[in-house]
């Protein structure tokens, strides 16, 4: 079932994403839902999953909440489980991909025989899931539609999309963020390998914005057994979203033009819903509280917030 459409007093905008619903109130604030929709292949599939809404806002509202030390960040509340209310900001045209490992989309670059990715040198003589030497930032256009694009530190400079010196700020923000992720990760036994970034700004300031070290936003391997794996050349065993495209890919589908999204009976949706709790709990290190809210209690306590901002 779809997820009811909230009509709020000063709405001036709505945007349905693929997993997620935001609403812009007086043109100042932003009232986001993470719903509990799944994608895969850019494709939204057929049954939603209890409780996957709560756990990514939640995992973000914790990993905000322990980085705004380090750049100031969008949220102002979050009302709701799966709800986060926060300042809208000029968004900047880019996304700040981090990586500490030679993994996904790097090492298929790099298993290609190229060096340079987004202006970046690779090292010779790296094995899949290696760390490098230092974490690289391999930054990506932010597209409406489709996918997003590979583009270099100097292009995005020389072609005006960020100014110099707020992108230099930019990076020291992502190696900072990357560096706390890390150790955050670290605390849990979980090694933090890549993950993205989104900033804008607002009065000359720079604050992070959407969600943060979340599993559909970053990868995690489990530390214990790492060095082994390497050394073996085994793979890593991973935290992520990564269950649900092998199920997908084990099924016949992977969002081609004619392959049908197979069916989600009960079972398979509580197991993708009890992984996101897993993840959720492995991630923080703190127990997952079920939450549910009805419709217009979440309305309303959506209302009390955005005016006392």
């Amino acid at each position: 079932m779809a997820e009811p459409t909230f009509q709020f007093p000063g709405q001036t905008a709505f945007y349905k994403g693929k997993v997620r619903d935001v609403y812009t109130i007086a043109d100042k604030w932003l009232v986001m839902q993470v719903s509990d929709r799944i994608s895969a292949f850019d494709v939204v599939l057929p049954r939603p999953i209890p409780y996957k809404g709560q756990v990514l806002n939640q995992i973000a509202a914790i990993m905000l909440e322990a980085t705004k030390d380090i750049v100031p960040n969008w949220v102002k509340a979050v009302p709701l489980p799966n709800v986060t209310v926060g300042m809208k900001c000029e968004t900047y045209p880019v996304e700040m991909v981090v990586r500490g490992n030679l993994t996904g989309h790097a090492w298929r670059t790099y298993k290609s025989g190229e060096r340079v990715l987004c202006g970046v040198t690779l090292p010779e003589g790296m094995k899949e899931n290696d760390y490098f030497p230092e974490p690289i930032i391999t930054p990506t256009t932010k597209a409406h539609e489709g996918h997003d694009e590979d583009i270099s530190r100097e292009k995005i400079i020389s072609s005006g999309l960020v100014s110099r010196e707020e992108y230099e700020q930019l990076e020291k923000y992502t190696l900072a963020l990357f560096k706390r992720g890390r150790e955050l990760a670290s605390r849990q036994g979980l090694i933090l390998v890549d993950t993205k970034y989104e900033f804008g700004h607002q009065d000359g300031t720079i604050y992070l914005i959407d969600e943060i070290h979340t599993p559909d936003s970053s990868r995690y391997f489990y530390a214990e057994g790492y060095e082994a794996n390497q050394a073996a050349g085994k793979p890593q065993k991973q935290l992520s979203k990564e269950f649900v495209r092998e199920w997908l890919m084990q099924n016949g589908f992977q969002g081609k033009d004619g392959q049908q999204v197979p069916a989600m009976d009960d079972a398979f949706v509580n197991s993708v819903s009890d992984r996101y709790i897993e993840l959720f709990e492995n991630i923080t290190g703190q127990q997952f509280k079920k939450e549910d809210v009805a419709v217009e209690e979440a309305k309303q306590r959506i209302i009390d917030t955005v005016s006392t901002l």
